[in-house]
């Protein structure tokens, strides 16, 4: 009797400690990025009342008799699978579609947590709601990031809240000039372009038809809302029959692209500088002379006025870019992701963090999209995984259990008790 009774007590137990799990599971259903767990048994130790015997001439043999001494917790597993995306349209809300993990941390200590609800602090750090620093890797030109060090920074924009003004370098200009236009005729085009300081100044370009040969001159003629009295010469371009530049014959340089000093182009009350200080590179190169009206249009240029940060882009791949009230975009950094070999080794510390132990292995950290680690999905965060249809099914089994195994401890009692009825 004392047998059951010590059985039905581990049973209790183990059903009670199930039953935390399940309690836990239930209590998380709305926990971003919360990975649920599962219990499972395990038989403790039988003891043999008769080991078993081999085959006898005279007779067969037998098999072992044990009675089994109860139950035990054989693990609780975390449950990694994705919970669904729940779409917030904040940008810095994240959430991952794969495998990885946020790498965060404490100010000590580097923790993992699939919960992307991050946000920007007063100094300008990406922080989970407990203040905990996202980390990845700083653009050192706001070009490119080198993801291939290994040393993680937190993803900051304190040095990136403006951009420096940059001059005008380069204009190229695009678009059709009418080939119908008359010999002698001229169209404009008003291009900005940006000083040394960021101030924005307004140049005509005029095109000239010289001839029916399909040559055309350039020119500045106004800047700043001024005549220049010597305009400004670009320089002659030509077309050939067929409407576009015509080209030399290598290796000469291709045509329609021009240097133009600036010297000639006034700038009144600053001391700041054009182009290189000395030249403006206008391509000319893609104009086309079709018989269709005169378009021409911007098709690049480089230079800015002076800008500060407006708001921020993640995308799928974690690199963070900044875009300024100047219409520049930077990239500021990229947020590392990290993955395990054996991600069921890893110990929760709560706030759904998590750390790497010796089963776990190390984190293995890279780029989204890399390896084995998934994309990001900016604007969205993952939901908890728990299945409440599931959590209540294993409710009713487990307090099932514990209402058989409470059951087995009052029938041994009551067997107990008309065993000591006897002597009466």
């Amino acid at each position: 009797m004392l047998r059951s009774m010590y059985s039905a007590v581990s049973g209790l137990k183990a059903n009670q400690a199930e039953m935390d799990v399940i309690g836990n599971n239930i209590a998380n259903v709305n926990t971003v990025g919360f990975k649920a767990s599962r219990m499972t048994f395990k038989e403790i130790f039988n003891q043999t009342i008769k080991g078993a015997s081999a085959p006898q001439d005279s007779g067969g043999g037998t098999n072992p008799q044990q009675i089994g001494l109860g139950v035990a917790i054989a693990s609780i597993d975390t449950l990694f699978t994705n919970g669904g995306s729940q779409r917030t349209d904040n940008p810095t809300d994240l959430s991952i579609d794969g495998n990885g993990f946020f790498i965060v941390n404490n100010g000590g200590a580097n923790l993992y947590t699939r919960a992307g609800n991050f946000s920007f602090d007063s100094n300008g750090d990406l922080v989970t709601p407990d203040g905990y620093k996202v980390m990845g890797w700083i653009s050192q030109d706001g070009k490119t990031v080198n993801t291939d060090t290994g040393n993680l920074s937190p993803i900051s924009i304190k040095n990136w809240s403006s951009t420096s003004p940059a001059s005008t370098k380069t204009i190229q200009l695009g678009g059709n000039l009418d080939a119908g236009t008359s010999i002698g005729s001229s169209v404009s085009y008003n291009v900005t372009i940006y000083d040394s300081q960021g101030g924005s100044h307004v140049a005509t370009i005029q095109f000239t038809k010289q001839d029916n040969a399909g040559n055309w001159n350039a020119a500045i003629t106004n800047f700043d809302g001024t005549n220049l009295s010597t305009p400004v010469t670009i320089g002659t371009i030509t077309f050939d029959s067929n409407g576009v530049i015509q080209q030399p014959a290598p290796p000469a340089s291709p045509a329609g692209i021009f240097t133009v000093g600036v010297s000639s182009l006034p700038i009144t009350n600053t001391n700041a500088t054009l182009g290189d200080g000395t030249n403006i590179t206008i391509d000319l190169s893609k104009l086309t002379m079709y018989s269709n009206p005169t378009d021409i249009r911007e098709l690049n240029k480089d230079g800015n006025s002076a800008g500060s940060i407006e708001s921020i882009n993640i995308d799928q791949y974690g690199v963070v870019s900044g875009i300024y009230s100047n219409g520049r975009t930077q990239v500021i950094g990229q947020i590392a992701l990290a993955d395990f070999q054996n991600t069921q080794g890893l110990e929760k510390v709560g706030n759904t963090m998590f750390i790497n132990t010796v089963n776990s292995g190390d984190p293995m950290i890279g780029a989204a999209n890399t390896g084995t680690r998934g994309t990001i999905n900016p604007g969205t965060l993952e939901m908890s995984n728990v299945d409440l249809a599931n959590e209540f099914a294993n409710m009713i089994t487990t307090q099932r259990g514990f209402e058989a195994n409470a059951k087995v401890i009052t029938t041994s009692d009551e067997i107990l008790q008309d065993l000591v009825n006897l002597k009466r």
